[in-house]
């Protein structure tokens, strides 16, 4: 084969350096990802080079030229059969901001199902001892909450549980052990075909229904309100977080993608259940040391319009960070994928 070698390495020097940058960018950061325009023009580079190389074989002259070519063929071909599972090592950052929102959205009507089940346990519970308030023993099964609403807003604004205060640590853990068990098992309950799960959820609503219900009627909204916003607006979005990926797992079960067999719906349920209850774990982590911390402080210590100030904003902040993004998922196109049959130039890889 005739090659004028200086102008076909002038033709093909750019490929090269294009082919190289683009290799060093991905040795920089493993984790980049790339679209499905940036795979297939390094494929194309691939081609290219390698069909390069394959020129210069027949050369005895540039042995330099020839070695950086090797070098640089071979570092596309590592990088395009390269068996790492990126998609399992997604850094924390981008598990939380991308990952988390995208799941949740993807879910979405999981959660709705959860928000409807925990509302009708609501409104029951607020109907029940409204009507009759004799049932409170029933439906307030906590011994702090059996007394006059009044009586205990006076007490806890007369000065701060100093029993309390000596063990604030212990409190707060105790209260992120309780509500995860809680969250656990609201997911668990996705086993029983959801069945458990909405029950679950209900008879948690029951009861906040409740207790808001008999501090309405005695006249504490304030102090309801100042109480319960700062953790609960975030507790009460991460039990039903919990509810949600119960209700995923029950979908999985139920067989939603019927044609798949039990073990592949499971396996495909597995990453967005790890996803929505880490997020409901963190939330109760959170939630803990804010009831803790600071729900527990009443007036005059702290107002109550600074309490509930707090927890609304918390809980716009959960909303749009539950909401921002797409709902596509975690996927990304990287280089290990099934490239493409063609490229631009498939027929005639060197371009000659």
């Amino acid at each position: 084969m005739i090659l004028d070698l200086e102008k076909f390495i002038a033709e093909q020097r750019e490929v090269w350096r294009e082919l190289d940058e683009l290799l060093s960018v991905r040795e920089k950061d493993p984790a980049a990802g790339m679209d499905l325009e940036q795979v297939k023009r390094f494929h194309h580079l691939y081609q290219r080079a390698s069909a390069d190389l394959a020129k210069l074989r027949s050369f005895a002259s540039e042995p330099e030229l020839k070695g950086y070519l090797e070098s640089l063929v071979a570092r596309g071909f590592g990088e395009i059969h390269e068996t790492r599972q990126r998609a399992h090592r997604i850094a924390a950052f981008d598990w939380l901001f991308r990952c988390l929102p995208q799941t949740f959205r993807r879910r979405i009507w999981a959660f709705r199902t959860a928000v409807a089940a925990t509302l009708l346990g609501v409104v029951f519970g607020a109907a029940m001892l409204s009507i009759n308030p004799e049932t409170k023993d029933v439906l307030l099964p906590f011994q702090h909450l059996q007394g006059s609403p009044s009586e205990r807003v006076a007490r806890e604004e007369r000065g701060i549980n100093r029993s309390l205060e000596d063990r604030k640590l212990t409190f707060s853990s105790q209260l992120m052990t309780h509500n995860m068990q809680v969250a656990i098992l609201c997911m668990a309950m996705g086993t029983t075909w959801g069945i458990g799960t909405i029950v679950l959820l209900f008879y948690n609503g029951v009861i906040l229904g409740a207790v808001a219900a008999d501090y309405l009627i005695a006249g504490q909204a304030s102090f309801l309100f100042g109480w319960l916003l700062p953790h609960g607006s975030v507790e009460i979005t991460a039990i039903l977080i919990s509810g949600q990926a119960g209700l995923v797992l029950a979908a999985a079960l139920l067989g939603r993608e019927s044609a798949l067999p039990l073990a592949e719906r499971l396996r495909r349920t597995s990453a967005d259940l790890v996803t929505l209850l880490g997020c409901a774990g963190m939330m109760l982590i959170w939630a803990g040391i804010i009831e803790a911390f600071f729900s527990q402080y009443h007036e005059p210590v702290v107002s109550y319009s600074l309490k509930i100030g707090f927890g609304v904003m918390e809980l716009l902040a959960v909303v749009l960070f539950l909401n921002h993004g797409t709902a596509t998922g975690c996927g990304r196109i990287t280089p290990n994928a099934q490239w493409p049959n063609k490229s631009p130039d498939h027929k005639n890889p060197g371009g000659h």
